[in-house]
């Protein structure tokens, strides 16, 4: 897999990814109810994958493990799956997950074809990973040619759920004669995830409205985030332990505390009341045991004199 430095152009992670809502005042359609179109979604998604299988003997080889390896197919018209001991029906091999999001219930469902011998991503992490995003029909909107990095705060909520599920690789890029790189025993599978984990009403140009999205995908590695640089990794300033680090603003200042640099709103800057000088201001505790960076009366600062 030869890396190059090159532009890509990604529809489904460089645009915004926050659905603004259609209503009659602006001329646009009304929304859909969440949990209605999660109903449609769902019978289509199962529809979907009772009706496509897989190549799953060559997906036993791991020299095979990779997108353009995986194909899905069509059952033909008499609904018979062709060569049974080769071929697999995508819905007697997925993993179907249940999550609430948004007041809604959803359901999408993982193809794991390699678990990957890594680490395991938190899903604040930055991702090195190839993908290919295709529709139900078939179409295929997005890909990568060359792995590519991704915060995963900054794409689709479905990737959010499924990655951190799946191990990176084991060990570091190796480099070969031809110079290209390769990566051993990755985390590789497929994701079905409904419209409302995708871009649901608001899809960027290209995409309809609703559409379900599936992508296959080769997990190479991920590395930590500290969006704010405030010296608390995003993944710990999910404080009410959700898995969504956008609904924690201790301060209430309408700006979540993976991107406010003082916390608590208390004039000091987190970083600044990492007291011991361990790097890590969450261990550094009032008399309550609450951490001075989520206690606003505290005053306590390495910048004392």
């Amino acid at each position: 897999m030869k890396i190059k430095n090159h532009l890509v152009v990604s529809i489904v992670f460089l645009l915004a990814l926050v659905a603004c809502n259609k209503d009659d005042e602006d001329g646009g359609i009304p929304e859909a109810d969440r949990t209605e179109q999660q109903a449609v979604d769902k019978d289509t998604l199962l529809h979907y994958l009772s009706t496509h299988y897989y190549n799953f003997t060559k997906m036993q080889n791991p020299e095979n493990f990779h997108i353009d390896s995986l194909t899905i197919y069509e059952l033909p018209d008499d609904g018979v799956l062709p060569n049974p001991e080769d071929n697999h029906l995508l819905i007697n091999d997925v993993t179907t997950i249940t999550k609430m999001v948004d007041e809604t219930l959803y359901d999408y469902y993982i193809l794991r074809l390699n678990q990957g011998g890594g680490e395991l991503p938190d899903f604040t992490d930055n991702v090195r990973v190839n993908y290919e995003g295709s529709l139900e029909n078939g179409n295929v909107f997005d890909s990568t040619a060359n792995p590519i990095v991704f915060d995963l705060l900054g794409v689709v909520p479905g990737w959010r759920f499924v990655l951190p599920t799946f191990n990176t690789a084991v060990g570091d890029p190796i480099e070969n004669e031809d110079g290209t790189i390769s990566y051993n025993d990755y985390g590789f599978g497929m994701m079905f995830i409904p419209s409302g984990l995708a871009y649901f009403s608001s899809p960027p140009p290209g995409l309809p409205i609703y559409s379900n999205l599936i992508f296959k995908f080769e997990l190479y590695r991920a590395d930590d985030n500290d969006h704010d640089s405030d010296g608390i990794l995003s993944q710990f300033e999910d404080l009410n332990g959700n898995g969504n680090v956008f609904d924690d603003d201790t301060d209430e200042d309408g700006q979540a505390n993976y991107r406010d640099v003082d916390d608590d709103g208390d004039g000091i800057l987190t970083i600044f009341e990492d007291l011991n000088g361990d790097g890590d201001p969450s261990n550094d505790l009032n008399a309550a045991g609450v951490p001075l960076y989520l206690d606003k009366n505290s005053r306590q600062s390495t910048q004392d004199n």
